[in-house]
This record gives C-alpha cells, structure tokens and sequence, in this order.
C-alpha cells in the first residue's frame, strides 16, 4: 500500500516529468508548479464551460418547446463553428506568437501585433456575418436540415450570424490576453455574456413580463445580445493600462507583413486544422441528422454534455500552452516540457471525477434538458459511452493545446485530418447505418476518434521535438 502511494505521489512531481540531460536551470518545485498552472489554468476553463453553457442554456430554455425545437437549434452548431473556424485558426497564432513576446519581455512587439491582429479579425469577422445571412437555408440544407425543422433553424442561424461579429472580435482579444497570463479577462467578459443571455432567454423565449414570446427566435437574439456585451467588455480590457497589453500606445494601426509572418506560419496550418475539423464534425453531424429527428435531438442533449467534459480539457490545454509559449520565449524547454505535464496531470484528476459524475447522473442529466421517456433513456445509455471517452478527450485536448502553444500547428492540422475529417465520420457512417447500431453506433465513431487523438498526440508531445521550434 505505501509503495503505491508513492508511486501515485511520484506521478505528480515534476522531477520525474523532464529528462536530466533537458534540464536547463532551475526547476519549479512540484507545488510551485502547480500552483502557477492552477492560477493561470482556472479562469480557462471557466470560459470554456461557459462558452459551452451558451449552447447548452438555449438548448435546455428551448427544451419546453419539444424535440424539433432542441434538434433545430442543435443543427446550428456545426455550421456556426464552421464560420468561426477562419477566427479560430487566427487566435492559434495571436497566443502562440503574443505567448513568446511575454517571454521575450518585448512589451512593443506585443501590443504592435495585438493591433495587426485585431485588424484582421474585424475584417474577417465581418465578412463571415454577411455570409452565414445570406446563405443561411443552403448552409443549413446542407447540415442535413429536415422539413419539419428548416424554417426555425434559419430563423435562429440568420440571428446568430450577426453574433458571429462579436464573437470573432472578443475571442481575438481574449487570445492575446491569454497570452500574457490575462486569463482572468476572457473570463469575465464570458461571465457577462452569459448572464445576459440566459436572462434574456427566459424572457424572450416564453414572453415572460412585458418580452413578446419569440421561441427559437429568442434564444438567438439573447444569445446575439450576451455576445454583444462580451465584445464590449473585451475591448474596454484593453483601454485601461494593464501590465503588458494597452491599446491605447502609439503603436501603428497599419499591416506590418514582416511582423505576421510567424503568424500566419503558425495560423496557416490552424487554417488547416480548423478545415479539417469542421469537415470532420460537420459531416458526422449530417449523418446523426439522417437518423432522424428524435435522435439527433438526443444526440444534441449528449453532445452539450460532452463539450462541458471538452471544456475542462480545453480550459486547461489553453493555460498550459500560455505558459509553454511563455517558457519556450524565455528559453526554458525544460519549463514548458514540466507545465505540459502538469496540465496532464490535472485533466486526468478532473477527468475522472466527471467519469463517475457521468455513471452516476447519467439520467437526472438529460432530465435537466429534456423529460420524454424515449429521450431520456437513450442519452443515458449514451451518456454511459461518453463517460468510457472522457480520460481521452480531457487528455489529448491538453496534448493538443500543448502542441499548439508551442508552434507546432501542422501536426496538429495532420491529426485532425486522420482522426476527425476521416476516422470519425467513416467509422460513423458504418457504426450508424451498414452495422444498424443507430445513434449509439455514432458515439462508438466518437470513441475511435478520441482514442485516435490521444495516441498520436501524446507520441508528439513526448518526442519533444515542439521545444526546438523558433517563432
């Protein structure tokens, strides 16, 4: 029993995380360590179980309406991330490159490229509104919208388009201020945001005090509005004078081509990622839609669920990167090989509570979304399946956010070819419909994928080759 208590306990020290022919200084004993991952880790994945409550806040406000409600808001997802994918793949290198500069204490090449940034996801964002308003029924047609369900998905995506805005505009900024260790910002403009949202659904969408009742309709202009609020609130972080970045210096508004060139070495291959990405999630979203109805509104009820389990990953991959971008800046690999560890070490701790969350709660939690028997019964079966994946979804989430703090976007884009754009969609259109397992079959394509990112990523990550890239 002691042994393995130590061994448990050894699993945790940073000196068993770096080899000694790595090591380049000094190193941060085990609770320092930490402890600063903690601090930088938390506000992340506060924002991102927020960012992931957004959806899942409209899905359960709309839930009262019925199945067709939920899978009609549901079928919005993808396509709206399909959109946002372009801004995604910019803020992969406004971290990483913002990340170095905090590192290299180059206060002037930070706020010089915080404003090319900017500039840039304003231009795009912009862009991407105008398309998804025009092209809102074909985008939605081609997501594999049924009859009954086409007119309230397009009413709530044109709305939503308008948010994409915001949206892109506020996540730029919280990139660049993740970057320099400003966690906390992101954070609380996400917290804005979804306040406003989840009272202005109640609001909107049963027409309670003097609020028409909007239904679907609703639940998208809360949304828009919260989104609103966190643009402003992301910009006005900025106007004060903080320790690092200030958008008030007499820095220029102009393109500086040779200061984006590490970005968009960087954003490039995000670009590609984020492509093969939604390819993968989109098309695996299509083919749970051809299951009908009913079952995708189960399979949306799972997959909010699932983001919440994603977004402690994600909310910890995100601060973890910070501090490797942070360390490989300061020119400490060792540093950054320790902080990637610990992001390990505490996703798999969250990951397995969520694990037994998950067996137990498994039917109280759809419940919460939805009570028809039917509904209820099979997101418990699949919520059991989820919870088999959660080690590895938490896992490689923080291997893959690692990856991409430190530059190396184009394996990341070469993973999401092989296991998101391919295996999971392929495996899906067999599991669904040629071995007749229906939506369960879905999220066993689901597992195969997890499991497919969490080797590949892990094997990068522990070949360390990462360290040596120069931004």
């Amino acid at each position: 029993m002691i042994r393995l208590l130590r061994h448990g306990f050894s699993f945790f020290s940073v000196k068993k995380m770096v080899p000694h022919d790595k090591i380049a200084g000094r190193l941060p004993k085990t609770k320092e360590a930490y402890k600063r991952s903690f601090r930088m880790a938390w506000p992340c994945v506060v924002e991102a179980i927020l960012v992931s409550a957004i959806g899942a806040a409209d899905t359960m406000m709309v839930g009262s309406l019925g199945a067709k409600a939920i899978a009609a808001v549901g079928l919005t997802n993808q396509p709206k991330f399909l959109l946002l994918a372009v801004i995604m793949s910019l803020n992969v290198g406004v971290t990483a490159v913002i990340s170095r500069r905090k590192g290299e204490e180059n206060v002037e090449g930070a706020n010089h490229f915080l404003r090319q940034s900017i500039l840039l996801s304003l231009t795009l964002s912009l862009l991407l509104s105008v398309t998804g308003w025009i092209f809102a029924r074909e985008i939605l047609l081609l997501a594999g919208a049924q009859a009954d369900v086409i007119d309230d998905s397009v009413i709530y995506y044109k709305i939503i388009a308008f948010n994409i805005f915001f949206t892109g505009i506020s996540l730029t900024i919280n990139a660049a201020q993740r970057g320099v260790g400003n966690t906390k910002i992101s954070m609380r403009t996400n917290v804005a945001a979804n306040i406003v949202n989840v009272i202005l659904n109640y609001f909107l969408i049963g027409g309670h005090w003097i609020f028409p009742r909007l239904e679907v309709r609703g639940a998208a202009l809360a949304t828009a509005i919260g989104g609103f609020v966190g643009m402003v609130l992301s910009i006005a972080s900025l106007l004060y004078r903080t320790y690092f970045l200030d958008l008030r210096g007499k820095y220029s508004w102009k393109i500086d081509w040779k200061a984006l060139r590490p970005f968009f070495a960087i954003s490039g291959s995000a670009a590609v990622e984020q492509v093969f990405m939604r390819i993968g999630f989109f098309s695996y979203s299509v083919i749970v839609a051809k299951l009908g109805t009913l079952a995708f509104a189960v399979h949306q009820i799972c997959m909010h669920v699932a983001n919440f389990s994603f977004a402690f990953g994600d909310g910890i991959g995100i601060g973890s990167s910070s501090l490797i971008g942070q360390s490989l800046g300061a020119k400490r690999p060792d540093n950054a090989v320790i902080y990637g560890n610990v992001g390990q070490r505490m996703a798999f701790v969250v990951s397995t509570v969520l694990c037994v969350l998950f067996v137990i709660s498994r039917r109280y939690i759809v419940m919460a979304f939805n009570r028809e028997a039917h509904i209820v019964s099979e997101g418990a079966f699949i919520i059991l399946i989820m919870a088999a994946t959660t080690h590895l979804q938490t896992s490689q989430a923080v291997f893959l956010s690692c990856l991409r703090g430190a530059g190396d976007t184009k394996f990341v884009a070469m993973i999401s070819l092989v296991s998101i754009a391919v295996i999971r969609p392929l495996s899906a259109l067999v599991l669904c419909f040629g071995l007749k397992l229906g939506l369960a079959g879905a999220w066993y394509a689901l597992f195969f994928d997890q499991a497919m990112r969490f080797y590949l990523s892990k094997r990068r990550f522990n070949g360390l080759g990462w360290t040596r890239l120069r931004l």
